[in-house]
């Protein structure tokens, strides 16, 4: 299938458009003064001395391009002066820095000087592929090239001593991000070199031991290690998602972009049966990838606490980026289900209602009782309230550069047929191929479409959807429903009741539980509504609902048909029932928590 670049579609109104907007107008820029006021701008000028208060860390690199990838996609379509001045200075300082032979690193430039490529988890190849992505964004949407050249000089050394000369103290990057970025880098010069070089980092991981970066800091066995960062096998004999999941969903990504462009069939085999273990194994409903905190990683299959939940926001994130490469690759519905489950539910949660304030990890469930403060220590848990800047701060400029991306996941295109994977309200224009999207999903299930160029029509009829009406005959295929396009409207609207969701009895912490949806929105119940403890109520299957306005956070909100237990009456046990009565539970989308100040929260509530 084909995929349509961020120049071919313009969102125009809509949910997922006012949060382009917010992003646009609040976000970019906090996100900027936050890297501004921690040193990280600065940090480009590399002229830290030791002693001076902000030293800088050797993933900063990452985090500011991509804020300049974010920064100019916004460009793209808006003039704004002083965002594309501050890109500018950091390209000048970057320029200004660059090794004559090409190398560019503000850590190891300042901080282990002599020392570049010789610990494989320090970041570098990482660091420079998303100022790869970077120079590519900023050259597609203002036709600027000064950092695309830098970029390309530094890719020609990164050439010379990994494939050429073989003289780094390593062969493939700890934290991989590098294969994906060389793959756009192709995809935009057309230069062979930046595929072959793909092709070298995808290729070579797993065929012999490397070092376990951190030292072995867990304590684990090498092999064992090697899992933290999918290094344990070739690629192509990879089955299971393993280790740090945002390190694996960026791995995958530029598997499935090289399998597609290659047609390597083993390689897209791999990325297939990768994409199985992911989303029918180690997903959460949410979307939300990474059970636990330590390594920010995948555990077992169906291991998914709720409340000590990983999901970082980058790995749903680097989940719609694997998708999205999947689509191309193999055209299915379920890629673009994947794609709508995460980006309204375990991505969007990473950010709070006013944009300028995020969360690292989306947590399914908050028990503030049991935050308690021990001499021996606490248990883990994420935080409860959203921060602007964290010393590991990858998620927050990772939102700025989706936002402006978000038509890319809109429509697709194969041998006469246009395909249709996010109803959004938009344009999608290409020659004689154009379209045009209008509904305010997912506040409701109407959507009109109106394509032109295109022979048929297909409508994908999402994961969560029972019932739906089309104004012409269809057949289904692969998930989708397939219309014959005649030039008129085509509409379709979906049944937006609410439903409840049951998980597979092997996800243990959810056995005996329901959660609720509308639409592709996972909703929870909130104790700043309905109290503290919301393990005390339950909800029949066939609840009665109430659906309000839409509310603060830009989706009508629920208030469903319960049932509360009550107290026992001061005594821990008792051989009497404890009573219950019918109450109404107050929901609001998953994606709004944690935004009227510290409270307790579940997703998942017992069925009664």
């Amino acid at each position: 299938m084909k995929i349509f670049g961020r120049d071919k579609v313009k969102l125009h109104g809509g949910y997922l458009y006012e949060k382009q907007e917010l992003n646009k107008s609040v976000t970019v820029n906090s996100v900027y003064d936050r890297f501004d006021d921690t040193g990280r701008m600065e940090a480009f000028r590399c002229d830290y001395k030791e002693g001076d208060p902000k030293k800088p860390h050797f993933f900063w690199d990452s985090d500011v391009a991509k804020w300049i990838e974010g920064a100019a996609y916004i460009l793209a379509d808006n003039d704004i002066p002083e965002l594309e001045a501050k890109i500018d200075a950091i390209v000048e300082q970057i320029e200004k820095n660059q090794w004559d032979d090409g190398y560019f690193n503000i850590y190891y430039t300042v901080i282990e000087q002599g020392k570049r490529f010789t610990n494989r988890d320090r970041h570098e190849l990482y660091c420079a592929g998303h100022l790869m992505e970077a120079a590519v964004a900023y050259a597609e949407a203002k036709g600027k090239t000064k950092l695309l050249d830098c970029m390309e000089k530094y890719a020609d050394l990164i050439y010379k001593i990994f494939i050429e000369e073989g003289s780094a103290e390593f062969t493939t990057p700890g934290h991989e991000e590098i294969e994906l970025a060389l793959m756009r880098m192709y995809r935009y010069t057309g230069k062979r070199k930046y595929l072959e070089m793909a092709a070298f980092f995808i290729n070579e991981r797993g065929q012999s031991p490397e070092a376990f970066p951190g030292e072995n800091k867990y304590k684990i066995s090498d092999f064992e290690g090697s899992k933290y960062n999918q290094s344990h096998l070739p690629v192509r004999e990879q089955t299971e998602a393993v280790g740090h999941a945002v390190r694996a969903m960026y791995l995958y990504t530029g598997m499935a972009a090289l399998a597609s462009e290659t047609k390597d069939e083993a390689l897209a085999k791999a990325c297939k049966t990768l994409w199985e273990d992911v989303t029918e194994r180690k997903m959460y409903v949410t979307g939300g990838l990474g059970s636990t905190n330590i390594g920010e990683a995948f555990t077992s299959a169906y291991d998914l606490p709720n409340d000590t939940s990983y999901t970082e926001t980058c790995a749903g994130i680097g989940l719609m980026f694997f998708a999205n490469e999947m689509r191309a690759l193999d055209t299915n519905a379920k890629y673009a289900d994947a794609i709508e489950r995460v980006v309204y539910n375990g991505v969007l949660s990473g950010i709070s209602k006013g944009g300028n304030a995020f969360f690292y990890e989306n947590p399914l469930e908050i028990n503030l009782s049991e935050k308690y403060v021990n001499p021996w220590g606490k248990r883990r848990f994420p935080i409860t309230q959203r921060v602007e800047c964290f010393n590991c701060s990858c998620c927050p400029p990772n939102l700025v550069r989706l936002f402006p991306s978000l038509g890319v996941y809109a429509y697709g295109y194969e041998k006469g047929v246009l395909y249709v994977d996010q109803y959004v309200d938009s344009t999608l224009s290409e020659g004689a191929l154009s379209c045009r999207m209008t509904t305010d999903y997912p506040r409701n299930g109407e959507v009109v479409i109106k394509a032109v160029g295109a022979d048929k029509v297909a409508l994908r009829i999402p994961f969560w959807c029972d019932s739906f009406s089309i104004n012409k005959p269809y057949v289904m295929d692969r998930g989708y429903a397939v219309v014959e396009n005649d030039g008129d409207e085509i509409r379709i609207d979906f049944d937006m009741t609410p439903k409840a969701v049951w998980a597979d009895v092997r996800v243990i912490r959810d056995a005996g539980k329901i959660c609720v949806m509308r639409g592709p929105v996972v909703y929870c119940a909130e104790g700043v509504d309905n109290g503290n403890n919301l393990h005390r109520f339950s909800i029949p299957a066939d609840f009665g609902y109430e659906l309000g306005e839409w509310d603060e956070f830009g989706l009508p909100i629920l208030t469903v048909d319960a049932y509360e237990i009550l107290s026992l009456g001061g005594v821990p046990y008792s051989r009497v029932s404890p009573r219950k009565q019918r109450t109404k539970l107050k929901l609001i989308p998953y994606n709004g928590f944690a935004n009227r100040g510290e409270s307790d929260m579940a997703v998942w509530l017992r069925e009664e």
